[in-house]
């Protein structure tokens, strides 16, 4: 990859940027590096970079003469849309998994509803005794919405607890130890109708946008929706009615079209709602220095990554 290397000054535009450079110079000291927070990264600091490490792009009209940028996200659409990140310049993604900690964000979120942790903890505040039919996991239906490594990782846990798991990706495909079956989708709003919980975790793209639209909704039969994946898959607007009408019984949502979720936001005050500020898959210092890292190796040897982004794709 001529357009990538030499690689040998890097700027980082993380909050952790410090603790980032110590640990990346303990492994190369052959590096120079800049970091600052991604808002204060100057134009200087790119055109003194050969490369560049963040989760998002610096508010500045070009990368200057930065030739790779290494994202610190699974998603990449911060890099992508709303303008799409010069094809000059070569875009990877972390290999860290986030799988495992969204599953267990899913889960538990799964298991408040099912326990109705919320109404209890209301009725405790109150100090109302109010005895409640619990349910179970086992045996509900949990349709997963992308079925990467962070889809696949969600449906290994739900499978695990006794629930039947369906997939729906772009291709179909899945895996077939963890899907009962994977459809395409353009069947989502078939197969949602006899999910328990519809759990998305799709990246943003063109395709993706606007995904779980009203007609989505309306077939969910009463469903749980969570979203761990980007805001704009769904049409946050017609939640507020979805819930009204009982299209979805419930949400959990850890991400929106507009971060932070304004105050005006209906959902704020919706006990039906459950609201994360987009922590259910967070990004280690040592997994973001980790990436780099990796990426930076394979390419020294001449070859290119796996976790190259397919700008077609989005991913």
């Amino acid at each position: 990859m001529s357009t990538v290397l030499p690689v040998r000054r890097v700027v980082i535009g993380q909050n952790a940027h410090a603790a980032m450079t110590r640990l990346i110079s303990a492994s190369r000291p052959d590096l120079e590096i800049r970091g600052n927070v991604f808002t204060e990264i100057s134009d200087d600091d790119l055109a003194w970079g050969d490369a560049y490490i963040g989760f998002k792009r610096p508010p500045l009209p070009t990368m200057g003469n930065v030739r790779w940028v290494q994202s610190t996200g699974a998603g990449v659409d911060s890099w992508l849309q709303p303008v799409e990140l010069p094809r000059d310049i070569v875009l990877t993604r972390t290999p860290e998994s986030f799988g495992p900690m969204i599953a267990e964000w899913a889960l538990s979120r799964a298991l408040a509803f099912v326990t109705q942790i919320v109404d209890l903890a209301a009725a405790q505040r109150e100090h109302r005794w109010a005895p409640a039919d619990i349910g179970m996991l086992r045996g509900t239906h949990a349709v997963v919405v992308g079925t990467g490594d962070v889809g696949t990782q969600v449906g290994r846990v739900f499978a695990s607890l006794g629930c039947r798991v369906t997939g729906v990706s772009r291709t179909g495909r899945g895996d077939g130890a963890v899907f009962g079956a994977v459809h395409t989708s353009d069947r989502l709003a078939q197969v949602v109708t006899t999910a328990d919980w519809v759990i998305l975790t799709l990246p943003l793209t063109p395709d993706t946008r606007g995904l779980v639209n009203e007609s989505v909704l309306r077939a969910c039969n009463g469903a749980v929706l969570m979203n761990a994946g980007r805001g704009a898959v769904v049409d946050e607007a017609v939640l507020p009615r979805a819930l009204d009408a009982g299209w979805i019984r419930g949400a959990a949502l850890d991400v929106f079209e507009v971060e932070p979720l304004p105050a005006s936001s209906p959902l704020w005050a919706d006990p039906r709602v459950m609201i994360s500020p987009h922590v259910s898959g967070l990004t280690t210092i040592d997994g973001a220095v980790n990436g780099f890292l990796e990426c930076l190796a394979i390419f020294e040897r001449g070859e290119i990554p796996r976790w190259i982004v397919d700008r077609d794709r989005g991913y």
